[in-house]
């Protein structure tokens, strides 16, 4: 039982991710050094997190429970910050080295699991939700549309207080599923998507998408 719960948490946690990974980025080289770019900026952004997380709980040893809700919004919001302004420093990389890279690319009880599989579902929606706000946000700094970064912010600012201070789970996993496919439905359209390609894309009738992945293969 231990094994099932652990592999379906793990699938519904990353198997999305994995999808999103095998058709769209495995194919591609310098996609995958961007996905690896990526990841280390966002390692980073958290390893300052956790420092500065660090440091707070260390300077007040308190044991009050105002002060240490206090210190766990310090923490969520400081977080938040700092991976927005890395995700803006990876954006500022990419635009950067655009044109050289693309010189060079030519088991347990009922409750118990229940609980880990609010987690995994949680797991999902966060790393969905960061692509569509890497989408979303990379888009917004193309076309000079500041407010659209503050919504990702915003956005950012509220999943995480949902996940972290929210001491009702399951009403927080609800409202960040209904962000993450808001955010979805924006960065489909903001990549360039419509109504129209998606259709042909589902019906197989976009020639140049099935050709294009045949020469892949």
């Amino acid at each position: 039982m231990t094994a099932a719960v652990f592999f379906g948490c793990t699938c519904i946690a990353f198997g999305p991710a994995l999808a999103l990974y095998v058709f769209t980025i495995a194919s591609d080289p310098l996609r995958i050094i961007f996905l690896i770019a990526g990841a280390f900026f966002w390692l980073v952004s958290l390893l300052l997190s956790s420092l500065i997380w660090f440091i707070a709980v260390t300077i007040s040893s308190t044991k009050n429970e105002s002060v240490q809700r206090g210190l766990l919004i310090f923490g969520v919001l400081c977080s938040v910050i700092i991976q927005e302004v890395f995700r803006f420093a990876y954006y500022r990389l990419l635009k950067k080295a655009n044109k050289g890279l693309m010189t060079i690319s030519q088991e347990e009880t009922a409750p118990i699991s229940i609980r880990q599989l609010a987690y995994a579902f949680m797991t999902l929606v966060m790393v969905l939700l960061h692509v569509f706000w890497g989408v979303v946000f990379f888009d917004a700094c193309e076309t000079k549309n500041w407010w659209a970064l503050i919504v990702v912010i915003l956005s950012h600012l509220l999943v995480s207080g949902l996940t972290f201070l929210n001491p009702y789970y399951k009403a927080s996993l609800a409202a960040s599923y209904v962000i993450m496919l808001l955010m979805g439905i924006w960065a489909f359209f903001a990549a360039g998507g419509s109504c129209r390609n998606l259709k042909r894309c589902l019906l197989c009738r976009d020639k140049d998408f099935l050709l294009s992945n045949q020469r892949a293969r």
